[in-house]
């Protein structure tokens, strides 16, 4: 992976991270934030992917790094860590698997039940349900386990 397409690639991704922080009203000096973390994230996930690892799993190794990013910030300038890390993780929503499992079912609903439309959207709806929860699972877990009240025990 070239590294000038990768820095390429990051930069595109903080475009709708900073677009959907302008959308929920992020103050304007905490945008350049959100648009680090978008791109940091969707770089992260695309060096693990790069690496072998599946699209889940570098979408929670992103989603921990933009979590831990947000943490950071959100202590250094007494803001909700949301406020960085929801618009930072929307650039690595899975809309294809999504769009492609929309699909399906309606092509079941139109053709009827096989086996050669319900795979396919199982497999998609499967993946769309994985990476959802992964970024909602790694973007909350650096402020879980590092900011803890009570102990685990």
């Amino acid at each position: 992976m070239n590294l000038m397409q990768l820095l390429i690639n990051g930069a595109y991704a903080s475009v709708p991270a900073v677009g959907f922080a302008m959308v929920f009203n992020v103050p304007g000096r905490f945008l350049w934030r959100c648009a680090l973390a978008g791109g940091v994230g969707h770089m992260v996930r695309a060096v693990c992917m790069h690496w072998g690892a599946p699209i889940e799993w570098a979408t929670f190794a992103a989603a921990v790094i933009v979590g831990g990013l947000s943490t950071l910030w959100s202590r250094q300038t007494l803001a909700p860590m949301q406020l960085f890390g929801v618009a930072a993780i929307i650039p690595m929503i899975p809309g294809t698997f999504a769009f492609n499992t929309v699909i399906g079912l309606v092509e079941m609903s139109a053709i009827g039940v096989t086996d050669a439309t319900l795979m396919p959207v199982v497999y998609n709806a499967l993946k769309t349900i994985f990476i959802l929860g992964a970024l909602s699972v790694g973007l909350a877990m650096p402020n879980l386990l590092l900011f803890r009240t009570k102990s685990i025990i």
